[in-house]
């Protein structure tokens, strides 16, 4: 006789002369090593990344659009003595889902929305398979070159026109303090002379006597 340890994250199957006997858990295991093999499953979640895909939207714009999904192998038997590559299977029905979400919306909805494409029709693929998919949403959006230019033309031309609102905003203000304070000496020549000697008796003011000024 012969001991397998299963780690707690795994489960490991028993085959009996090539037929499925049962499903090893966490801990030690005897068997006979001349009639029984293994198969080890990893139970831990894992992340799948789903590279761009080239996909039309609604209104005929081809776009890159990436993905991750969350997912977890629940069923050990399945996963095992269902189809060949269940994890290919998996990654199939997350490319469709990424293709059906996509060719549903127009661009500019897809831009201002990305939520996750619907789980439902990916469960239903996955379950069984003996698979769980715990999260899928949308990574990246990559526009076509002309797209992206674009974009980038209306964020500068957006940005253009907020400095040149400041600007304009900043003159009036600028202006209306002048009026205020051409108002103000108007009403009151008597501030205009304190003001004067102010700034005389500051150091950094140069004072410039002008010969045509008639003396007091």
């Amino acid at each position: 006789m012969a001991t397998i340890t299963v780690m707690e994250w795994q489960r490991v199957l028993a085959f009996r002369d090539g037929r499925f006997e049962q499903v090893l858990g966490p801990g030690r295991h005897r068997y006979n090593p001349r009639r029984t093999s293994h198969v080890t499953v990893d139970v831990r979640p894992q992340l799948m990344h789903v590279p761009g895909q080239e996909v039309l939207t609604r209104d005929g714009v081809s776009i890159r659009v990436s993905a991750t999904a969350s997912w977890l192998v629940t069923d050990p038997v399945a996963f095992t003595n269902g189809v060949a590559k269940p994890i290919q299977v998996l990654y199939a029905a997350l490319q469709d889902a990424i293709r059906v979400k996509v060719a549903g919306v127009d661009l500019e909805a897809l831009l201002t929305d990305r939520s996750a494409p619907d789980l439902e029709p990916i469960r239903a693929e996955a379950t069984p398979l003996g698979i769980e998919v715990t999260e899928f949403r949308i990574r990246d959006l990559m526009l076509p070159g002309e797209l992206r230019r674009a974009a980038m033309d209306a964020v500068v031309a957006r940005e253009r026109g907020k400095a040149v609102l400041e600007e304009a905003r900043a003159e009036a203000a600028a202006l209306r303090s002048l009026a205020n304070t051409a108002r103000l000496l108007e009403e009151h020549p008597a501030l205009l002379q304190l003001r004067t000697l102010q700034l005389a008796g500051e150091r950094s003011t140069t004072l410039i006597i002008d010969p045509r000024t008639p003396s007091a």
